[in-house]
């Protein structure tokens, strides 16, 4: 029987395609979102989304293809719900998706359902940025207000700086590892990039990112595992706008030392940019330069020390 408890957990994320057909939905609703295409003109946002969905939906759908036609976030999600469950007794689990369902008005007027009187918000973005973190946050502010309800609300605005988040992070590497010499590898961490305008214009996105790059290095070298030598590179630009830098390819073909271990910083859980983009496209692009050994981490997806992060970073903002 199901309890009848008075609190839920909520994760926030971008949301992925179930199948190819949503593909589409995923991104027009995403180059909809004011937060992502910052022009003050909405016609002029509907229409450059439009225009890129295109221009993309058949490349994005052969992407897919190769990912069984669906994003792999899909069932690292239900993982890491299935997980939580076991852990928060005193929550409902939920998760509210922004481009894709569940979206978070019908999740919204389950937990109104349910008579739930606190929502514990949690985004699935490490780092904080307008076009993630508040994008999110602002749908499920908007959708409460559509349905008339006010449960007290508790946000996780980020959480890059936790210890045990970190150390998930370190102990994923280690697993990636192996028992290769991490001083014969360089190591990348790569972060999904901002065109530089969001960046310039106060988004506090790659600060956070530099930050989090800084105490991970601080904290392998306290294992004592020291590599020959630790990036950050971004990855995911797309249109002719000036993004952040490095590229992740223009780091692949400026290394010298032909052994890497890519790290994905801004990712919780595996997604196509994961497992499409580094593990099949990147992966390419280095066997093409000549990398003798070209190695992914997994994210953290439902790890147990990822778990403990969360219960971590809750109990702090409860």
């Amino acid at each position: 029987m199901e309890k009848d408890l008075k609190k839920a957990l909520v994760l926030l994320n971008m949301g992925a395609p179930r199948d190819l057909d949503e593909v589409g939905v995923f991104l027009k609703n995403m180059f909809n979102d004011k937060n992502i295409i910052t022009t003050k003109s909405a016609l002029l946002r509907k229409f450059i989304a439009f225009m890129i969905v295109l221009t993309r939906s058949k490349e994005a759908k052969s992407n897919y293809k190769h990912l069984g036609s669906k994003s792999p976030l899909l069932k690292h999600t239900d993982n890491l719900i299935n997980k939580l469950k076991d852990h928060f007794d005193e929550y409902l689990i939920s998760s509210i998706m922004r481009y894709t369902p569940p979206f978070a008005i019908d999740e919204l007027k389950w937990l109104k359902a349910k008579k739930v009187e606190e929502i514990v918000l949690f985004p699935l973005y490490p780092q904080y940025s307008t076009t993630t973190t508040k994008s999110s946050l602002e749908d499920f502010y908007i959708s409460c207000k559509e349905i008339d309800y006010h449960p007290k609300i508790v946000e996780i605005k980020n959480f890059y700086d936790n210890r045990l988040y970190n150390q998930a992070i370190i102990e994923n590497i280690k697993k990636t590892l192996e028992n290769k010499d991490a001083n014969e590898f360089d190591l990348i961490f790569s972060a999904h990039s901002l065109p530089q305008k969001i960046v310039d214009s106060g988004d506090p996105y790659q600060k956070e990112t530099l930050i989090n790059v800084d105490i991970l290095e601080n904290m392998l070298k306290e294992e004592g595992i020291n590599f020959n030598k630790i990036h950050l590179a971004y990855q995911s630009k797309l249109g002719p706008i000036k993004w952040l830098e490095p590229s992740l390819e223009s780091k692949l073909k400026e290394l010298l030392n032909k052994r890497v271990l890519i790290y994905p910083i801004s990712f919780i859980l595996d997604n196509s940019e994961t497992e499409f983009e580094l593990d099949i496209e990147y992966k390419e692009l280095a066997n093409e330069l000549g990398y003798e050994e070209y190695l992914v981490s997994k994210c953290l997806n439902d790890s147990d020390l990822f778990i403990k992060a969360m219960q971590d970073i809750i109990n702090k903002a409860t």
